[in-house]
């Protein structure tokens, strides 16, 4: 009944669609800062914990110990079982999740007020006394070996491991956070230890909380979740350069079908050109049926189902990437379509309808992320996390607003670069080889 008492609850919380929030922030008596947004019309609370590090904080040897060890926390803690944790767990139809990233460690709890305390109770056990034992271990290593072996076979993400490879060499953002075959197989319990203690540490937390909660609460409620965590932990990686030149690089592989994953070095989220990139992209390949990418080499040349661009600044290096799917035999002219488009944007840059369109859709879509207090939590931690201060979402929309034509085709001649875009295609296709 509880279960189905807090589906509702959720479903509620969804509904509620918040252009203006107050957000409060709030250190605790320990020192632990913390965003929270009072909402006492839901019973409801969503906790949101990050640590930065995470898997890039691997020790030699070890990689994918902090994903393994992040795959355990909810399997085994105090002197509870796997099975016993998620007995508690769902008795108190509260929901966990604990997820390893390259840059980030993610730790999510939605549960009901009422069942606030022995939620976070059982939350700070598996945070704070996790035991990783050795059948827990075994098994859930079994799970990502079994993913290991799946990805190996999967064209998209051999193609991502190749791009990465070349793009970041012998830096955590070369290989995969997974591991491989070799490192996971030989993790121990001590590893799984060493992970724990050297990614979840104080020095590198950010939080927020949203919900039927009081602000001046909060603080105890997180000195006794946390503050049992060690202060500080290892130094985290020194930034990359992108280290991929201009060029295709093939690997053959056996389907109709190929993939590519390209791009070049991007710009980083605090750059004071980064909205206008923001908009770039949106108009070259992250629009949809609006894009031109996608109007050039689907809609006109039907070269693809779709294909898309993104950008990606991670904490220690930036990337303009891309996307596309092509058959063997019309890959390569999706890649040359690609490559004018791109140098198309950077040369001439949009037109003012095209910036019209773009900024349209992007200020109208920001307050419809704010629909719940899941989602609300998630953005403000990610706010935190990239220096960004509360009144952002006041001021978001009038950053995009104030950008001028000229603003943005000077970025998109900055930014964009045709040569320099390196293309890893996985498949079997006609009319391109390996070029470096």
């Amino acid at each position: 009944m509880l279960r189905i008492f807090f589906a509702i609850f959720l479903m509620l919380a969804a509904s509620v669609a918040r252009a203006d929030i107050d957000i409060k922030e709030v250190t605790s008596p320990g020192g632990i800062n913390a965003w929270v947004v009072e909402e006492p019309s839901i019973p409801f609370i969503a906790l949101e914990i990050r640590f930065r590090g995470s898997a890039s904080l691997d020790l030699p040897g070890k990689r994918g110990a902090t994903n393994l060890m992040a795959g355990l926390l909810e399997e085994g803690s105090g002197d509870m079982t796997a099975q016993e944790f998620q007995t508690a767990r769902e008795a108190l139809a509260a929901r966990f999740s604990y997820r390893a990233y390259d840059d980030i460690l993610s730790i999510s709890a939605r549960f009901l007020t009422e069942n606030q305390d022995a939620a976070l109770g059982l939350l700070r056990q598996s945070l704070i006394d996790p035991t990783f034992e050795q059948d827990a271990l075994d098994r859930v290593r079994a799970q990502v070996l079994t993913g290991i072996a799946s990805d190996s076979k999967d064209p998209n993400e051999i193609a991502n491991m190749a791009f990465n490879a070349g793009a970041f060499g012998a830096h955590p953002y070369g290989n995969s956070l997974s591991g491989t075959e070799e490192t996971v197989n030989g993790l121990t319990r001590d590893d799984m230890f060493d992970a724990h203690r050297n990614a979840l540490t104080r020095d590198q937390l950010f939080v927020s909380v949203v919900g039927d909660v009081s602000a001046d609460d909060v603080g105890a409620m997180l000195d006794a979740l946390l503050i049992e965590l060690p202060e500080t932990g290892p130094a985290l990686p020194a930034d990359v350069a992108f280290g991929l030149d201009g060029g295709v690089t093939v690997i053959d592989y056996d389907t109709p079908q190929s993939v590519a994953l390209f791009g070049h070095a991007g710009i980083k989220r605090d750059d004071e050109d980064f909205f206008a990139a923001y908009i770039i992209n949106q108009v070259l390949g992250a629009g949809g049926f609006e894009s031109r990418l996608m109007e050039e080499v689907r809609e006109k040349r039907g070269l693809t189902y779709g294909i898309r661009t993104y950008l990606v600044p991670k904490f220690h290096a930036e990337m303009v990437l891309g996307s596309v799917a092509s058959a063997n035999d019309t890959i390569a002219q999706a890649i040359e379509v690609t490559r004018n488009e791109w140098a198309r944007m950077a040369n001439e840059g949009m037109t003012a309808e095209e910036l019209a369109t773009a900024k349209t859709f992007l200020t109208g879509e920001y307050p419809l992320r704010f629909d719940g207090n899941s989602e609300i939590a998630t953005i403000m931690v990610g706010m935190q996390m990239i220096g960004l201060s509360p009144d952002y979402v006041i001021n978001r929309n009038a950053f995009i607003e104030a950008l001028t034509l000229e603003d943005v085709n000077r970025v998109a001649a900055e930014l964009l670069q045709p040569d320099a875009l390196h293309f890893v295609v996985v498949g079997q296709p006609e009319g391109l080889e390996t070029m470096q």
